[in-house]
């Protein structure tokens, strides 16, 4: 069974569920809303090797703050526009 990503319609929640491809979305596990959406998710290609390391822990954090920021803003965006 593969992992899936989904946004919560409701609450823009992101979560991880392992299911079959063919079983319908998951509850949302911050909102309980039956409204998630699958997402795409990027698959690294098997040749890539990653490093590990000081530097790449550091890349890593700031990836998740910019991801952070940037889900911030949307929420944002679609704050302002349901206000419209």
């Amino acid at each position: 069974m593969p992992i899936y990503e989904f946004e919560c319609a409701k609450c823009q929640c992101r979560f991880e569920e392992l299911i079959d491809s063919d079983a319908p979305a998951p509850a949302c596990p911050s909102c309980g809303a039956m409204h998630a959406r699958r997402l795409l998710s990027p698959v690294s290609p098997p040749e890539r090797v990653v490093p590990r390391g000081a530097k790449v822990r550091d890349s890593d954090s700031r990836r998740r703050e910019r991801e952070a920021a940037r889900g911030e803003r949307i929420s944002d965006a679609r704050k302002a526009r349901r206000e419209t």
